[in-house]
């Protein structure tokens, strides 16, 4: 039997998990759907191409104090980290018909921090201690099989070719409303597991993030932190968006729901976005060189139909995994957190105790395989 381990998820979770297993000397595979690491973690440049100093599109922030083991994992990859900027004013836009509030800013209590580079420079550090050969991108996987005491998995590479991979246990490092809607199982998953996966919300999936990109960061000439809240819309909250190299943008959560999102349309939205901000923080606002827009939701590698309705997934210690395939897949994306669910602190958890169980598993069936005889009946 082959004792590889093959995780299904390129992003935190799954590069944290194949960071364990390499460690620990267990061989595995690593399959990801999209061109790129990272998945829900992308940092871009002012084009939109991902960027080793880029902005955030999906998450940005941190909280080492309260996440010791994410701020464990940046210090151990040599990263660095600074403060969201909150010094400053905060503008509230109650009405439309109303000028923007200005009021005296209050210092974060526990103070959000960035990564420098962007948050996808823990992806980078995390895929660069990893063997090239054992990644696979472009790799989307569509069936999984029980024969014997072998998982099978099939996939589709980028040229449209189907491939199999035998494992002795996958790893899906991928949210599990995903996982229910675009992998096939045979034999079929229980009733309840298949359930409780598709009502568990997908962490990013509902939200929209827009920036506006400028050549400095003016509004704090003019003694505001770019932190903001509207009421009007359409982005709902605002922050300030510079990186540690000084690449001046505010960025907002688009309000608007998804279905709403879809009718207007990118365009519109972005012009609507621009207009908010100059009304907030100015004229200046109103020239950005660049802007960047990502819905989550369009994305079919993160969203599914059922996450147009929001929500955000909570901690359950119930078994994620039931049935005949209990000893045979595991999952361990943000949303199976047993702190910190839909978080990038969630991830690194999931992942950690997920390969760790496994590690021990096979450490145990090792000793089990190469004790004496007689010991092994004692047993």
């Amino acid at each position: 039997m082959s004792q590889i381990i093959l995780i299904v998820g390129g992003g935190l979770a799954g590069l944290t998990a194949a960071g364990l297993l390499h460690r620990a000397g267990v061989g595995f595979k690593l399959l990801e759907a999209r061109d790129r690491l990272g998945g829900r973690i992308l940092s871009v440049d002012a084009t939109g191409e991902p960027s080793g100093d880029g902005f955030d599109l999906g998450p940005s922030w941190f909280w080492p104090g309260l996440q010791p083991a994410m701020g464990d994992l940046v210090h151990l990859l040599g990263l660095h980290y600074f403060e969201q900027n909150s010094d400053g004013d905060v503008i509230f836009q109650r009405m439309s018909r109303e000028a923007p509030q200005r009021y005296r800013g209050m210092r974060q209590d526990p103070q959000s921090m960035r990564l420098v580079g962007g948050t996808g420079a823990i992806i980078s550090a995390l895929a660069e201690s990893l063997p090239a050969q054992s990644i696979q991108l472009s790799a989307r996987v569509t069936h999984v099989s029980l024969e014997g005491q072998e998982v099978v998995v099939q996939y589709v590479d980028g040229s449209g070719s189907s491939h199999k991979q035998r494992a002795s246990h996958v790893l899906f490092a991928l949210p599990p409303r995903l996982l229910e809607a675009k992998v096939l199982f045979s034999p079929s998953l229980d009733f309840a597991t298949s359930e409780r996966w598709q009502r568990t919300p997908t962490w990013m999936a509902p939200h929209a993030k827009f920036f506006a990109l400028y050549d400095r960061p003016f509004w704090r000439d003019a003694g505001l932190s770019g932190t903001a809240q509207s009421l009007v819309g359409p982005l709902v909250e605002i922050h300030d968006a510079t990186t540690a190299s000084g690449r001046a943008a505010l960025f907002g959560f688009v309000g608007l729901p998804a279905e709403q999102r879809a009718a207007i349309g990118r365009d519109a939205i972005v012009a609507a976005s621009v207009q908010q901000l100059a009304q907030m923080f100015g004229p200046q606002a109103a020239s950005p060189l660049a802007t960047l827009f990502k819905d989550w939701t369009d994305d079919p590698l993160t969203a599914t139909a059922d996450d147009r309705a929001g929500g955000h997934p909570s901690s359950d210690r119930r078994p994620w995994v039931n049935g005949k395939w209990r000893d045979y897949i595991s999952l361990a994306g943000s949303e199976t957190s047993l702190s910190e669910p839909g978080y990038l602190a969630g991830a690194v958890e999931a992942a950690t105790r997920t390969a760790n169980e496994i590690i021990s598993r096979l450490g145990r069936s090792e000793r089990q395989a190469f004790a004496p005889s007689s010991e092994v009946s004692r047993a």
